[in-house]
């Protein structure tokens, strides 16, 4: 297989998943800011700031207002981290895969965008988004069906599980990073219902209220549902279930050892963490540095499997969201503590 083509099968999947992402991300986001009361909400502008978007957004002018956050999030094409832009992308990556994708995915993709780009002018009010953000979510699950059910099992889908694991990982730490970013205070009691409807959100998020409950058989607390989200072993959308994915997957391609060092260092750093001891900045840190953990995994794929093109590093620093801002508090990832 080219490098060229491998290259675009496992952006492709990053594209999908970044897309469904986003979507659950703003949607987690408007449910935390009903629930919280108005004293403790801090609006939209983080996740600007957890996208790694913040300079495209002040570059823009525009105000750090819900109507312009969100439309700034879904359908601004100058931000390669939007929604629309991401589809735009995996649209045309799939393009130039058509002899290597099954036809029913290009098909259905191809519709799908060309339908969200044309209701998007209307439904970005309070009123109608959700229903947009849940047909983005459901039309991404409906193409990993498509691709789970008749795509072969070879190189091409091995790169694109890489994909999709990572960027899988990556927007789980996400979206736990907006729950941080909101915590009421811990000192108030009369909040702490407050806390645990934030946290029920957050596995609602992610689809995984009702597998939280299957195997926890409790009430939904802080210290559970991190330890949900972040390092189950069976549960999809969990870092370390997405991380074992991807040594799995990367084993079965040639040239993988050297990425291999990279992600045990990303289990290990996941696995020791003492989660229950984290305070709200000290998550917060510990989702940072597991980023930077996940970027690592990703920089060895690229310098792996891909071209070593001046076109390709763009394309990965674009798609490495944040990576500036979160370096720049770890500067040396090998001595990060595990917290």
């Amino acid at each position: 297989m080219l490098s060229r083509v491998a290259e675009n099968l496992y952006w492709f999947a990053r594209y999908l998943e970044r897309a469904e992402n986003s979507a659950r991300l703003i949607s987690v986001n408007a449910n935390l800011l009903l629930d919280l009361p108005p004293e403790y909400r801090p609006g939209w502008l983080p996740l600007i700031d957890i996208t790694g978007s913040r300079h495209l957004f002040d570059a823009s002018e525009r105000r750090a207002e819900e109507r312009d956050v969100v439309h700034f999030l879904i359908s601004e094409l100058d931000n390669p981290g939007s929604i629309l832009a991401s589809l735009r992308f995996a649209r045309e990556n799939a393009r130039t895969l058509r002899d290597v994708l099954p036809n029913e995915v290009w098909e259905h993709l191809n519709e799908l965008f060309m339908e969200i780009r044309e209701e998007l002018p209307a439904s970005l009010n309070k009123r109608t988004r959700f229903k947009l953000l849940q047909k983005i979510i459901r039309g991404m699950q409906t193409l990993t069906g498509e691709l789970e059910g008749t795509m072969s099992r070879n190189d091409a889908y091995t790169l694109m599980m890489l994909g999709r694991n990572l960027e899988r990982a990556d927007m789980t730490s996400r979206i736990v990073d907006v729950r941080s970013a909101q915590l009421v205070p811990a000192e108030s009691a009369e909040l702490t219902n407050f806390d645990t409807i934030q946290w029920v959100n957050l596995l609602k998020s992610l689809s995984g209220y009702q597998m939280y409950r299957l195997r926890e058989r409790t009430r939904v607390s802080r210290a559970v549902a991190l330890e949900f989200v972040l390092r189950d072993e069976h549960f999809p959308r969990a870092c370390f279930f997405c991380l074992k994915e991807v040594g799995t997957f990367l084993r079965a391609l040639p040239r993988s050892a050297a990425v291999m060092g990279s992600l045990a260092a990303a289990c290990t750093f996941l696995s020791g963490a003492d989660l229950e001891a984290l305070d709200q900045p000290g998550l917060h840190e510990f989702i940072d540095l597991l980023q930077l953990h996940i970027n690592e995994v990703h920089q060895g794929v690229a310098r792996s499997f891909f071209p070593p093109r001046v076109a390709a590093e763009a394309q990965a620093q674009t798609q490495s969201a944040s990576v500036e801002v979160r370096a720049s508090r770890a500067a040396h990832l090998e001595d990060a503590p595990a917290r």
